[in-house]
Formats: C-alpha cells, structure tokens, sequence
C-alpha cells in the first residue's frame, strides 16, 4: 500500500514537471515576444482559474492558478473592441500590425518547438543508447537463414562501408531496393563476407496500415552501446529529430479523421501523467525525451484553427489578410463559444478514455 501511494506521488509530481514546465515554455514565447515588440503585458499565468500566488514586478503581475491545464498571457488591447486609452494605444496589442501580431501568437507554439530542439540536440550531445549491429533473430526461410547467418554474429561493414548501428544496417537493407548486399561478418574470431539479396515483404506500420519494404529476415539483440554526437551534429540532429516528430504528429492527426487511426487510442492528462511517472522511473534521459515529445505535441495542438486556440487566432488574422480589417466581435465572440464546446468535448472524451483505460471491474 505505502509503495502504491509513493508510486502515485511520483507520477503526480513527474506530470506536474512536465506539464509545468511545457506551458511555461509556451507562454514564456508569447511574453517575450510582445515584451520585445513593445506590447504592454498585464499578465503572466500559469494555469486558469482561482488565483494560488501573485506577485507584481513593473507593470506585469505573475501568478500561479489553480487549474493547471494551461496558462495565458494578457495583453493590453487584446481585442480590437477593447477600451484604450490614448497613451497606451501604442503598446496595445490590437494597436500592433498585423505581422506583429502574428508574430506574438506564433511565438508559444515556436517556443515549443525550440524547447523541444533543446532537449534533443543536449540528449544527443550527451549520448543515447543505441543497439549494436549484433544480430539476435534469425526468421526462417529468409535470405538471412538462407545465407548461413547465426544470431550472435555481428555485421561489421555493408559492400564495404563500416557499420557499427542497427539504424546503419536497417537504412543499407531497405535502400537496396532487392539488389545483393555484401555483409562482412564477424562470428566469434572470424571474419567473412556473405552476398545476401533482401527480398520485398509486407508488414504492418506505425498506424496499422499494410506496407511493403526490403529485408533480409534478422532482428536485433539486446546489446546496447551509448552514442554521442559532436555540438554541431547534435543540434543538427536535435532540429532533425523535431521535425521527423512533428510530421508523425501531423500525419497521425490525418490519420485520426480518416479514422484510420481509433479515436479511443486518444489520451488526456491521466495518461500524459502515467506515461510521465514511467518515464521519471526508466532514467532521466527517458523523462527528457517524452518532455520533449509532449512539447512538440503541444505545439502541434495549439496551431490547429480551432477558435481559441493559437491557432484560431492565426486563422482570424489570416482573415484579416485578406480583407483588410480585423474579423467582427459577434463573428469572433460565436467562433470562440464553438471552439470552448470543441475543446470541453475534446476533454471530456479522452477523460473517459483515461478512465476506461484503467477500469478495472
């Protein structure tokens, strides 16, 4: 019963981390930037709600609310129907221009995205552990067994270029498009080279779907080595890493409407806070890596054209563009109402499957 409940407060206290400091992350872009563009800001809040802790500094009041899913930063003149007064008109946010604007707004979502860049480009940096080219399966009657190969054996070169990653090996087998493949061997003292030709096989990928790709027939074994990257390459791969994320989260979003992915695979806080707890358990490196996870997703959600979300507002601005004044008060006020029920419906649903994920009759 004791270790249950240091269990729980483990996972409460590693959502809390990751959830704390995702929003302020994301509000920290906005802040900064219509600090720097000279917007006046009244606000800086984490979370919504009854006010926790307040503290004034300057003209900006920072506090802590008590729902913590989510913060906001309040500006002077966030509205174009908001009263002004003539000296702060300047530094009123509907007073900016249009680009300036949209600079504010996409400024949480960017920041976001850097965090995450951050935190890959440092876990690179730092080293990540990687499996060896050790082979630990071989499937029967695939080219692999075919060939002579063992588990145990270890590829040291593919048509003479020297390999020491499963990812390296993994690359030179599905970029062979069926052609044979010379793999230098070692097996215990012995060094050998075996011409292998992968063969085209159907599988299933990360959503489900029926996909093709070459292989040879061989999974990976259990060894492991730590990999480290120079600065550069390390941010290089960090920004890499960010954008092959962000494309999955997209692509899994699409995936989602075409109902290709099940709606009740949708998690909300309770799970975000369980995969956390794992996370905080398996190693700091584990935690980072879902913290910057979770910040791109974050990202991601906010720059959908949802009213009331960053992205709504993108989408007003983009209106804007277009017909050369600021979208109509009623038109915005309705917009937001849809987007609340959107989202409380949105809430509601994962909340469910979060609970029925973890029902137990």
């Amino acid at each position: 019963m004791f270790e249950q409940i240091l269990q729980l407060l483990w996972t409460l206290l590693s959502a809390g981390i990751v959830l704390g400091v995702l929003i302020f992350v994301h509000e920290l872009g906005h802040f900064l930037l219509a600090k720097r563009l000279g917007v006046k800001v009244l606000k800086f809040s984490l979370g919504f709600g009854s006010r926790l802790v307040s503290k004034k500094i300057g003209e900006t009041e920072y506090q802590i609310s008590a729902f913590p899913l989510g913060g906001y930063v309040k500006m002077v003149g966030e509205n174009p129907e908001d009263q002004v007064s003539p000296e702060e008109e300047t530094r009123s946010f509907s007073g900016q221009r249009l680009w300036k604007r949209i600079a504010i707004v996409v400024a949480g979502p960017g920041f976001n995205f850097l965090f995450a860049m951050v935190i890959f480009s440092m876990l690179f940096f730092v080293g990540i552990p990687s499996l060896t080219t050790e082979i630990g399966d071989i499937r029967k009657g695939f080219p692999s067994e075919k060939a002579g190969l063992q588990p145990g054996d270890v590829i040291a070169a593919v048509n003479g270029r020297k390999i020491q990653f499963w990812e390296e090996l993994s690359e030179s087998i599905r970029n062979s498009q069926g052609r044979p493949l010379t793999f230098t061997v070692l097996r215990g003292e012995k060094t050998f080279d075996i011409s292998i030709s992968p063969v085209n096989s159907s599988g299933q990928n990360l959503f489900g779907e029926e996909v093709s790709n070459w292989i040879i027939g061989i999974s990976g074994s259990s060894n492991y080595i730590n990999r480290r990257f120079g600065p550069l390459t390390s941010i290089w791969r960090g920004v890499e890493q960010t954008w092959k994320i962000s494309q999955l989260t997209i692509l899994s979003v699409v995936k989602l409407i075409q109902r290709i992915i099940p709606m009740d695979t949708l998690g909300g806080p309770i799970l975000i806070a369980q995969l956390a707890g794992k996370q905080a358990r398996e190693g700091i490196l584990n935690f980072f890596f879902f913290m910057a996870l979770i910040s791109v997703n974050l990202g991601i959600l906010n720059l959908l054209p949802i009213p009331i979300l960053d992205g709504g507002h993108l989408l007003f601005f983009m209106i804007e563009a277009v017909v050369g004044v600021p979208v109509k008060a009623r038109f915005r006020e309705v917009a937001q109402q849809v987007g609340i029920f959107l989202l409380i419906v949105l809430m509601a649903f994962v909340f469910y499957n979060d609970i029925m994920r973890n029902w137990k009759p």
